[in-house]
């Protein structure tokens, strides 16, 4: 058999339109911003080997859902997903926290054609393999320098640790993604070069315990445009400050070292804006969660970060309804809100996670309708100390980076919101607004949640 090409094999126009077709994945994103993460890589190796994206399960040639089992609720949607991809296609492969559990999801769904837990890749990889084989093109460029990202182009989150050392009794997060591993200085700082290249005008930091990252490496050095960088999370932080753009710090676990990063923040060297989840304020509630428990500490550590940075935010995570809370523990957590003024406070209601170390306190349980008037009051309560601080901000002039543009309006966010937790900015100007454009804006209006201004 003659091996070499014929003149018209090295010449035909014809040579894409003949190459077949790519296989086609659907792909469910559950959970985190910290699985979005694991979502965005896998989709980063599925493109990088030619598969393309379905925008539906009936025409993939396989579906992969990347589950969250954190809480029961999440679990059930998690098997919702999986139950209508598994009625619209046959080859459904899950992957993600609850894979970790795989007999409970065996168990309604046994025909399944692969589950594996969070952060394993490679064996997903090969389950789409052999559900359907790559395409092979050496003449395409499938992948950009950034990788893949589920998130707007003008922001992305920028994962620098799996896992988490601590042991709250209410969270089996270490049980399903493991103990702390952090990743090396240099390449969290080469991959955030990578985005702000491509675009990204925000950076949001995530792991389990971001304030813990490089404990596991000893802080060890790594070596970043030739210069050695520290695995710590006050260097990370200042490196980072560096690139130009917006760096927003979440999942902050509050240790005594986290002072040191305000003074990065006044500096305007990242933004002042700190993601604490404190979860309760009663001492004794936070010591059956195994958290730190010096609520008046916290409060003097809090009006200190506010003297050397007047412009913070402080967002937090709390949990109402914790077994053995009563109602004069209840009413300590909304007067500490009020002391501590926390800008954007969100609530959940406990659920008694199947693993968790609460189960086992023997603390007396609060009933379900307690629970859900105990949510609403805290929701109204912060909402009332919302309204308070973000009157506060009219007639001043804030930066905003705008998600959504247009001709003559737009929607964005301060400096103190995240995206899609946090309050939005609503913006009318006399030019087009872009997306990922940061303007000034004249604030002329607050409400309990989002302001509303002129960009000037």
């Amino acid at each position: 058999m003659n091996s070499k090409p014929t003149s018209a094999a090295r010449s035909s126009p014809t040579r894409l339109a003949d190459t077949p077709r790519a296989p086609k994945i659907s792909f469910v994103s559950l959970g985190c911003p910290k699985a979005l993460v694991d979502s965005e890589r896998i989709i980063g190796r599925l493109r990088a080997e030619g598969y393309e994206l379905a925008n539906t399960h009936q025409d993939a040639a396989a579906v992969i859902v990347n589950t969250c089992g954190f809480l029961d609720s999440a679990k059930a949607e998690s098997l919702a997903a999986i139950g209508a991809a598994a009625a619209e296609n046959g080859k459904v492969i899950v992957t993600g926290c609850m894979g970790s559990e795989p007999e409970a999801i065996l168990e309604k769904f046994p025909k399944l054609r692969w589950i594996s837990g969070p952060q394993d890749f490679n064996s997903v990889m090969r389950a789409v393999h052999e559900a359907a084989a790559p395409p092979h093109d050496p003449f395409l460029d499938l992948l950009p320098p950034q990788g893949i990202k589920l998130t707007p182009r003008h922001y992305a989150y920028l994962k620098i640790s799996e896992g988490c050392n601590n042991r709250c009794t209410f969270c089996i997060i270490p049980k399903l993604r493991g103990d702390l591993v952090s990743r090396p200085a240099a390449d969290i700082l080469r991959e955030a070069e990578k985005l702000v290249a491509a675009g990204v005008k925000e950076l949001l930091v995530i792991s389990q315990d971001t304030s813990a990252y490089g404990f596991d490496l000893k802080y060890s050095e790594s070596l970043f445009d030739e210069r050695p960088v520290r695995a710590k999370f006050f260097d990370l932080a200042r490196e980072l400050g560096q690139l130009g753009v917006w760096v927003r710090l979440h999942y902050v676990y509050p240790y005594p070292h986290v002072d040191e990063v305000i003074e990065l923040m006044a500096e305007g060297k990242i933004l002042p804006y700190l993601d604490i989840p404190f979860q309760h304020a009663s001492p004794k509630i936070l010591r059956a969660m195994k958290r730190p428990g010096g609520t008046e500490k916290m409060l003097e550590r809090i009006s200190k970060w506010r003297a050397v940075c007047p412009d913070l935010t402080l967002r937090s995570t709390f949990i109402v309804g914790f077994p053995g809370e009563t109602e004069e523990e209840f009413k300590l957590l909304l007067d500490w809100l009020q002391d501590a003024k926390i800008d954007r406070a969100g609530a959940f209601k406990y659920e008694p996670v199947r693993g968790a170390a609460a189960n086992d306190l023997g603390l007396s349980p609060v009933a379900p309708e307690v629970s859900d008037i105990r949510y609403k009051r805290f929701m109204e309560h912060c909402q009332k100390i919302s309204a308070r601080k973000l009157k506060e901000k009219t007639g001043k002039r804030l930066a905003v980076i705008v998600d959504h543009g247009g001709a003559r309006s737009g929607q964005g966010r301060t400096t103190g919101d995240a995206p899609e937790i946090d309050g939005k900015v609503h913006i009318v100007s006399r030019r087009p607004l872009r997306q990922g454009d940061i303007v000034t804006v004249k604030i002329e209006r607050a409400g309990a949640y989002d302001l509303h201004g002129t960009a000037i």
